[in-house]
């Protein structure tokens, strides 16, 4: 019998509808992806060629359950660059991914029925992490008009004997947007709890600069990666950051559940902090005229951007001038249209009435997919 907890767990929608995409494509049909955060770019040549090498260099043992020496190092080394703030090695985690590290992190930290603060909408898949750990969700409603930030009163309203953690998502998915260095700091005051920081985002920030919550606290969890920077999906190399008092632990958690990361993979996250910075100022620099031009077309069809998404690669777009019920609405317009997009009852019910767009695809499909969007509409207001 499947157990309880295991039933609760709930779907993540953009993947069923990638799943309707790739069978209409099995049909012979012509699909334009903007529904997946997957980029489109190979990863940098610098990376993959460091990971040749290492694999021809035996380098396919296990390393250390925290990781490889050097690359945690090197993640440090990075930190102190880009925001100044001064960790060690003994304080870093890497892992097959973000994900297993924010499965880690609620293991560690919580015990059954403790409660975990997320916003609504979200990534929709932070409340199965905390369940997977025996916690309880704990939402707070958030506004398009203020970028679906959380408000520091409804925080406090929510707070419990048994709140152990408050998640953070800047640069944020869905809505592209990044957190302030005031907003930053006004979530730092709340050193009861732990903040758990989701920044797998940063570095994909096209005006200003994203700041990490480390900067305002050491009472922090902090999950980043490889994947979205670097165009690194199918590597698998993720990490975690996290307050000096857990290094027994983690270790203890991935000895257990992974052993280590693949060995020649973390040889190639250190070529991706060290030697990969042409390439990735390139591929922002592209995903910005992406993002500026899906921004204009999407309000030139009549969606509502509330907030100027400048991060990641979403743009969210309240469509409800269009339609009520996101779900189906974003069925409707793979199987019309021919272009996946993920609907906004995804990432909570604060998301229904909008449609999550991803422009981590060339500019011709972007323009492809919304000239089908366009003429979509069209028809739907005419029908």
């Amino acid at each position: 019998m499947i157990s309880k907890r295991a039933s609760e767990f709930t779907s993540f929608i953009v993947m069923d509808i990638m799943a309707k995409a790739e069978e209409l494509e099995r049909k012979g049909e012509h699909i334009i992806h903007m529904e997946v955060g997957e980029p489109d770019f190979p990863t940098p040549k610098v990376i993959t060629d460091t990971a040749i090498e290492s694999l021809q260099n035996n380098k396919t043992r296990y390393t250390h359950a925290l990781g490889l020496l050097e690359l945690r190092q090197a993640i440090c080394d990075y930190y102190l660059k880009e925001y100044g703030v001064t960790i060690s090695p003994d304080q870093v985690l890497v892992s097959t991914g973000t994900s297993p590290v924010l499965l880690f992190a609620m293991l560690a930290m919580l015990d059954h029925g403790d409660e975990v603060i997320t916003s609504n909408p979200r990534y929709p898949c932070y409340q199965n992490f905390i369940l997977a750990a025996g916690g309880k969700l704990k939402e707070i409603q958030t506004y398009p008009e203020e970028g679906f930030q959380y408000r520091h009163k409804d925080i406090k309203k929510k707070l419990s004997r048994r709140t152990k953690g408050i998640i953070i998502n800047s640069p944020c998915n869905p809505t592209g947007i990044v957190m302030t260095e005031e907003q930053l700091k006004d979530i730092a005051q709340f050193d009861s709890q732990y903040i758990i920081s989701d920044e797998i985002y940063h570095g994909l920030v096209y005006q200003n600069r994203a700041h990490s919550i480390l900067e305002f606290t050491d009472k922090a969890f902090v999950i980043n990666g490889f994947s979205k920077l670097y165009a690194m999906t199918g590597w698998r190399l993720g990490y975690l950051i996290f307050p000096k008092a857990f290094s027994a632990v983690m270790q203890r958690i991935h000895q257990n559940f992974m052993i280590s990361a693949n060995g020649f993979i973390q040889w190639a996250g250190i070529a991706a902090l060290t030697k990969a910075q042409d390439d990735v100022a390139k591929m922002i620099n592209i995903y910005d005229e992406r993002r500026r031009y899906m921004l204009a077309r999407l309000t030139d069809m009549g969606f509502t951007i509330h907030v100027e998404p400048t991060g990641a690669f979403y743009v969210f777009a309240d469509g409800r001038k269009f339609f009520t019920d996101s779900y189906k609405e974003a069925f409707r317009i793979t199987e019309e249209a021919k272009v996946g997009v993920a609907p906004g009852i995804d990432f909570g019910s604060g998301g229904e009435g909008f449609l999550r767009f991803s422009y981590a695809t060339s500019l011709e499909n972007i323009q492809e997919g919304l000239n089908r969007l366009e003429r979509y509409l069209r028809k739907k207001s005419n029908d």
